[in-house]
């Protein structure tokens, strides 16, 4: 098994941290006399409740009947519920052309004692694109890298503009880690240096497998979603931004090709008949070697759709909306030199596809998956991080305790498309520490 260390996103400068430090007030006690009177009985302390609220943040798109972005709406128009409740809009910024305008700014933080600060001027015009390059090469075919190096030069004419920030983080022995830039050159030596190293189907058939399935498939995956989930963590930090992650992956299986992993190919290529199961080898019962292990296999799809939603509920938290591509492209048979039955073949592709569908709908991106048109793609991609809104609000849930909540945004003018993102879930609380 192959290991190597995960990467990770420093993103330096990128961040504004907003640090409120509370005076501790101390009170002196005078000495007490020679004999003092007897100590009255402390009265019961309350207690105190601290509930943190903080700021949630939701991208909106709103178009008239046309189709086009409607770019004159203020704090007023917009409507913003969670779980029902209405909820006081407390910042507003326009993104428009890819520039941000601050509409609605968030109250100053109160002042500190004996510090004397001059107002900062906020700025009204700014460039407000920031993109994610994710690159699962540990899912991508090794012979489809001329094919995928294709693909990111068009993202790189379609996509990236001058004066966008990107960013750049792979899975495998692609080895890229570049943080936030505007250096285009970057970008373009980046392309040349992606290879991909996906396991080929032959590869997989004849590995080794456990109760949970191919060990170096569940490693690979495990290597993909942290490297992605670390990365959601760290977008938390960027405010007043939609964060758009370009997450190029052929997609995951937890358990491919389990019959031929299981059953055909370890007894000589013989069809046993699930009706009448005698080994064709010896007209005896068919026993299953591996009946343990297929039962294991049962629950791959469902450890799959959990890591999934973990890390969607990341990016929504980070406000991060994820844009799945597969370089694959319209995708038909297996390669003529890898013996996959054609059956157990559209499978493996249904359910890798299916997790790039899954990431793009719960975050609210579009999935480029089965399809040879990645220009009609990215271009739409082009138009929905260039002009949007960004609304905030302090929550004002009902029901503290609650970890996922819906949100619905509705707009006061007539014959308007909105489209918003519609859950988000709080950050799981921390462990607790061993003692």
């Amino acid at each position: 098994m192959r290991m190597r260390t995960t990467g990770k996103f420093f993103l330096a400068g990128a961040f504004a941290f907003l640090l409120a430090a509370v005076p501790n007030a101390q009170q002196t006690t005078p000495a007490q006399p020679a004999q003092a009177p007897p100590a009255q009985p402390a009265a019961p302390q309350q207690p105190t409740f601290r509930v943190a609220v903080d700021l949630v943040t939701t991208d909106v798109i709103v178009r008239d009947s046309r189709g086009q972005f409607v770019a004159d709406l203020k704090g007023g128009d917009f409507e913003v519920f969670e779980d029902g409740v209405k909820q006081d809009v407390s910042s507003l910024v326009l993104i428009h052309g890819g520039r941000a305008f601050n509409m609605q700014a968030l109250p100053p933080p109160p002042a500190q004692e004996g510090i004397i600060l001059p107002q900062s001027r906020p700025t009204s015009d700014a460039a407000g694109r920031i993109f994610l390059i994710f690159v699962d090469d540990l899912h991508l075919d090794f012979r489809n890298t001329g094919r995928i190096r294709e693909l990111f030069k068009k993202i790189s004419k379609t996509l990236i503009h001058d004066g966008d920030m990107f960013g750049i983080v792979s899975t495998g022995p692609s080895s890229l880690s570049i943080d936030l830039t505007y250096d285009r050159q970057v970008l373009e030596d980046s392309i040349k240096r992606i290879t991909g190293s996906a396991l080929t189907p032959t590869e997989i058939m004849q590995s080794s497998s456990g109760p949970q399935g191919p060990p170096e498939l569940r490693y690979r995956a495990h290597v993909a979603f942290s490297t992605a989930y670390e990365l959601m963590k760290n977008l938390e930090r960027v405010h007043n931004r939609r964060k758009a992650v370009i997450y190029v992956s052929n997609g995951y299986d937890f358990s491919p090709f389990e019959n031929s992993r299981y059953g055909n190919s370890r007894f000589g290529g013989q069809q046993i008949d699930p009706n009448n199961p005698v080994n064709p080898n010896t007209n005896q019962p068919y026993v299953d070697p591996f009946s343990v292990e297929r039962q294991g296999q049962q629950f791959a799809d469902a450890d799959l759709w959990m890591e999934l939603g973990e890390l969607t509920r990341a990016a929504n938290r980070a406000n991060a909306t994820m844009y799945t591509l597969d370089p694959r492209g319209l995708v038909a048979g297996p390669d003529l030199d890898e013996q996959v039955d054609t059956q157990e073949w559209g499978t493996h592709i249904r359910k890798t596809q299916d997790s790039l569908r899954t990431l793009a709908d719960l975050t609210g991106g579009i999935a480029m998956v089965n399809q040879n048109d990645f220009d009609k793609a990215l271009k739409r991609i082009d138009s929905e991080t260039s002009d949007y809104y960004v609304l905030g609000y302090y929550s004002k849930n009902p029901d503290p305790l609650k970890r996922t909540r819906k949100i619905e945004v509705k707009i006061a003018r007539k014959d308007m498309q909105v489209w918003s993102r519609t859950t988000y879930s709080l950050r799981p609380p921390p462990a607790a520490s061993a003692k």
